[in-house]
């Protein structure tokens, strides 16, 4: 693979425009003290400079041609004009102070900057809607440094997920203009719930590692923080439309008034995806929306933000079997029978497609939910130095899951055997429905300091969570001994989560700059009730964490900055680490030690960022292997573990036409000391009994050794645009025992970008976009799972893994007014 990079970059070293123009300047503010880290682009090309010491700038190859020259910088007005460039041009520019103010001090609290010592990639708007075709926000992400995007039904919509660093969902904090997003309970993020919200999305984040501090769940792999759409001056509106393969299509509407008397703002989008997914049957009916309105005085700023969606989505998380996938008809067998299914069932196996199969076939075994969010942005301005942030929330989630089950014990549910003339039923196949109902609020702030050589910031939250989960029988073949509206388990879950941090920048020197983020956390959860095994609920915890973390930022003359930090992380387990616990066993905490050093260079034409980093665990919680009644992995802790890699990121323009951006990361991720636990149900399947496999210096399961991105982009002329987008992802084991029989094989995949955008006069644009996914139809599956038991005298393994879509494609038509 590198191979092909390093032949890509060679083929494309001599390659120049046909002129060879350049743009130079100083970028100042009102006082004549030059900006440092203003942003200067040239609108519809790919031509970006960032200010250096004292403000300047230089734009080097640009071809002969009139421009829209944006120059952006926080806290001062956006400059835009028209440049004619025929020669080499000079271009000094003063900034106005933005008297108003803008959205991105919502966000600041929770954000890296220049000056802080971590590893993160912004992703801007534009960046956003080029890849935006009504996937879920993880394929956005999918070229981002260190980032595996997968996808239960295999195209991208419905239930995905990504890993960052080998770190799931449950160690990746997201927040959304500095609200948590992850379910306070699992810690998980379900993009499904709130789809096409990248359509409102200004700006991403994505710190990796223990990142800055911010609110909600402990970030342990990286932290996502977006930022909804800014304020819009002028009025506009959006129309999107997509179609493509499997039946997916978009239909999104956005609208803005603009500023009326110069201080009101609203805003809205209102969207509908659906697709009949790359698995049997995994369809997903999603809606969304957002909605806001804005005040922007001198000195205040309010804004309320109403988003959220619904969706039905059909079951596809079971995956498919390792020998369905082979076309092994004797493997598919061992399967069946391991799996106890009936005829039906097995012969639904059989007569699958190798690549889709769905071991549902109930018509109504869908996941139905709907989360809305309510969010009350306040800022204001004390002076030119000081300024508050707040925020009050709420969230409300409600929804079920719903599945047929076959031969169910009545007992299982608390019900008394069924009662039919002269017969005593004791099984029966079902309906039911687990539901969870939830409310999560709270509130978040930030007071931001900033004078001479210090910054600061004293920021914080608390939150609380109510989650009640339950399930109901809604239909038996027989009629069941039980009351009306009979709930045969009934939890639930609190959660308490508090938050307080100070994060200070001092100038040392002219050159060196020093960094402390220290972050104190409580959390107290309790849950009690039966859960669905009939099992009693009871969880009483309390966890007080200290979080320091410290790093220093060297600006090196015109070679760029180089940095590093040290931090201390510690986390609470999640729900299902709780209730999934073996009897008289309760999971402990997780603690990691994280150290980054880097180096980050900008230039004109260039950019590149090389990062080292070990982050060192204690007591991680890892994935044994098995699963729970609801297919969620079953974790344990281990005494010591670490990831440690190289995370390379860069891009350069080698003409006005061709542009380049590449990321790689090569890490090694271990566990010291690993037991396996497998059961032994004996010869005649009458025991039960642990064996235990003891073992030393084993992968962590889903950590690949190698990711790697690239965005290959030629314009042969104005508003044409195509890119290669290409991924490598190494081999991940299923488990944490660096068996190669239980691991997600590499694989390499090609999508193709086509965008073509012009301005007619009676709009502000047409933009067609062509996204042709792996374009080479590779055979390749992107997350998996394995489970196994000793019994009649043969150990048994079964591997289920999720295919991804082999070729396929999504056409989008934007219009723009």
């Amino acid at each position: 693979m590198f191979r092909l990079f390093f032949a890509a970059w060679c083929c494309t070293i001599g390659i120049n425009a046909n002129a060879q123009n350049a743009i130079t300047g100083v970028v100042t503010e009102e006082s004549g003290e030059g900006l440092v880290g203003a942003t200067i682009q040239l609108d519809r090309s790919n031509h970006f400079a960032v200010t250096e010491a004292d403000g300047k700038y230089r734009i080097a190859d640009v071809a002969t041609g009139s421009y829209e020259v944006r120059v952006q910088f926080l806290g001062f007005k956006e400059y835009v004009a028209q440049l004619e460039v025929n020669q080499n041009v000079v271009l000094n520019i003063q900034l106005q102070e933005d008297v108003r103010f803008t959205d991105e001090v919502v966000v600041y609290a929770t954000r890296a900057t220049e000056k802080s010592p971590t590893t993160f990639t912004n992703i801007g708007k534009v960046e956003i809607q080029k890849q935006n075709f009504g996937q879920d926000l993880p394929f956005v992400l999918n070229w981002t440094p260190s980032l595996v995007a997968t996808s239960d039904a295999g195209a991208g919509v419905g239930y995905t997920g990504l890993r960052v660093r080998g770190s799931d969902a449950t160690r990746v904090n997201v927040t959304i203009n500095g609200i948590p997003l992850n379910d306070s309970e699992s810690q998980g993020v379900f993009w499904v719930n709130i789809p096409d919200i990248a359509t409102s999305t200004q700006s991403i984040q994505v710190q990796r590692g223990v990142g800055t501090s911010t609110n909600g769940a402990g970030a342990f792999g990286a932290s996502i923080n977006l930022n909804t759409n800014h304020r819009y001056d002028e009025p506009y509106a959006d129309i999107i439309n997509s179609y493509g393969s499997f039946n997916t299509h978009r239909h999104t509407v956005g609208f803005g008034t603009g500023l009326i008397d110069k201080k009101f703002t609203f805003d809205g989008r209102a969207s509908l995806i659906k697709s009949e997914g790359f698995i049997d049957r995994a369809a997903s009916d999603l809606k969304s929306f957002y909605m806001a309105a804005g005040y922007y005085g001198k000195k205040t700023m309010v804004k309320a933000i109403v988003f959220g969606g619904s969706e039905v989505t059909y079951q596809s998380w079971y995956g498919v079997p390792e020998s369905r996938l082979n076309n092994d008809v004797d493997a598919m067998l061992t399967t069946a029978a391991a799996e106890g299914w009936n005829q039906d069932q097995t012969d639904n196996l059989l007569n699958s497609n190798s690549r889709t199969f769905n071991t549902y076939t109930y018509k109504d075994q869908v996941d139905n939910y709907a989360q809305d969010h309510y969010q009350l942005h306040i800022s204001h301005q004390f002076n030119p130095n000081l300024i508050a942030n707040a925020a009050l929330h709420y969230t409300y989630g409600r929804g079920f899951f719903e599945e047929y089950k076959l031969d169910q014990s009545l007992n299982d549910y608390g019900v008394p055997d069924a009662v039919v003339g002269a017969e005593t039923i004791a099984n029966t196949d079902l309906i039911r429905r687990r539901w969870l109902d939830n409310d999560f609020f709270g509130v978040t702030y930030s007071l931001s300091y900033d004078k001479g050589r210090y910054s600061g910031i004293l920021g914080g939250a608390a939150n609380r969570y109510i989650g009640d989960h339950f399930g109901e029988i809604i239909w038996a073949e027989v009629a069941l001994t039980a009351p009306k509206d009979y709930r045969y388990y009934d939890n639930r879950g609190d959660k308490d989560d508090f938050n307080i941090f100070w994060k200070s920048n001092y100038k040392l020197t002219s050159q060196l700059n020093g960094f402390v983020d220290l972050q104190y956390r409580r959390i107290d959860y309790t849950a009690s009730g039966i859960e669905n095994d009939q099992e009693p609920v009871s969880v009483d915890e309390e966890f007080n964490f200290f979080n320091p973390k410290v790093g220093l930022t060297y600006e090196w003359p015109r070679r760029g900055q180089l940095y590093a930090s040290y931090s201390i992380a510690q986390r609470e387990p999640v729900r299902n680490d709780f209730i999934d616990a073996p009897t008289g066993t309760k999971p402990k905490p997780e603690k990691m030690q994280d150290l980054e050093i880097g180096w980050r260079l900008k230039k004109s034409n260039y950019f590149v960022n090389v990062n080292y980093y070990m982050m060192n665990y204690k007591d991680q919680l890892v994935l044994t292997g098995e699963l729970n009644d609801v297919g969620s992995s079953i974790r344990t802790n281990v005494d010591q573990s670490y990831r440690t890699g190289v995370e390379v990121e860069g891009m350069m323009r080698f003409s006005r036409r061709l542009s380049w951006g590449l990321n790689f990361t090569l890490s090694e991720n271990r566990i010291k000391n690993f037991t396996e636990v497998i059961y032994d149900y004996g010869l005649a399947f009458d025991e039960f009994n642990e064996v235990k496999n003891q073992l030393s210096d084993v992968d962590i399961s889903f950590s690949p050794s190698l990711i790697a991105g690239s965005m290959l982009t030629y314009s042969p002329f104005p508003g044409f645009e195509s890119t290669l987008l290409t991924k490598y992802v190494g081999d991940q084991f299923l488990d944490n025992t660096s068996n190669a029989d239980r691991q997600i094989d590499a694989y390499f995949t090609n999508d193709l970008r086509l965008t073509y955008s012009f301005q007619p006069s009676f709009m502000k644009s047409v933009s067609m976009s062509l996204l042709i996914n792996n374009l080479l139809d590779v055979e390749y599956e992107s997350n998996g799972y394995t489970w196994g038991y000793i019994g009649g005298g043969e150990t048994v393994r079964q591997n289920y893994y999720y295919p991804q879509a082999g070729r396929n494609f999504i056409a989008m038509l934007a219009l723009k007014f």
